[in-house]
């Protein structure tokens, strides 16, 4: 790997035990080179606020006090979208899975990756290929086929309607609220009950309140 360019990489983790274990690592690879250190997201930001040249990947933990990682994934993504960021982490909750590539990881792998599979992970993040753990592909897999949350079909207005539902309104006392006739609201009523898959206000109501559909 002598010939190959050096790739930059900051690691992100507040344990110091892992940062020292990645920090030997990286020396094993003539083509990785530690660019810096930071012990919480905000430090991670700061630092890379500050440091010339930018790291080319970051491996991040999920889990840290105060700032998440996925939140310091989001956030030095937006500020230099060049940087790519590893999820590297003990956890493989589907949540986590999602929220890291939401917030802009390319990748996602668990603490006991291989050191040879690791490298390769931060190689291929650096040509902007995607590397995820077989944990985080089944999470993916699972968040797939899980059935749509009910009630993202609803208009503003159809929640409006369902709010006052909620508080116990009938159709002339919503109807008065929202300064429209009565057969108007009877109409945002059937279209609620048929979004939601419900055959009564009782079911529509309570499955709102179920899924906090509304504030």
């Amino acid at each position: 790997m002598t010939n190959s360019p050096q790739i930059r990489v900051m690691l992100v983790d507040d344990h110091a035990m892992v940062r020292r274990g990645l920090a030997t690592f990286l020396k094993v690879f003539d083509d990785l080179v530690l660019a810096g250190e930071a012990s919480s997201g905000d430090a991670a930001i700061k630092l890379c606020a500050e440091m010339s040249p930018l790291p080319d990947v970051i491996l991040m933990d999920m889990v840290m006090p105060g700032m998440d990682g996925a939140a310091t994934t989001r956030a030095i993504r937006r500020q230099h979208p060049e940087v790519q960021v590893i999820a590297l982490t003990s956890f493989k909750e589907d949540s986590l899975v999602q929220s890291a590539l939401q917030a802009g990881a390319i990748g996602y792998l668990l603490k006991n990756v291989s050191s040879d599979e690791l490298a390769q992970a931060i190689r291929a993040a650096h040509a902007g290929r995607a590397t995820l753990s077989p944990e985080a592909t089944q999470a993916l897999v699972h968040l797939a086929s899980q059935p749509p949350t009910p009630g993202q079909d609803l208009t503003a207005r159809e929640r409006e309607v369902l709010a006052l539902m909620i508080k116990g309104d009938n159709n002339n006392e919503i109807a008065a609220t929202l300064v429209v006739s009565p057969s108007t609201i009877k109409s945002h009523v059937s279209n609620i009950l048929s979004k939601l898959g419900v055959a009564s206000r009782t079911e529509a109501v309570a499955l709102a309140v179920r899924h906090s559909m509304v504030n």
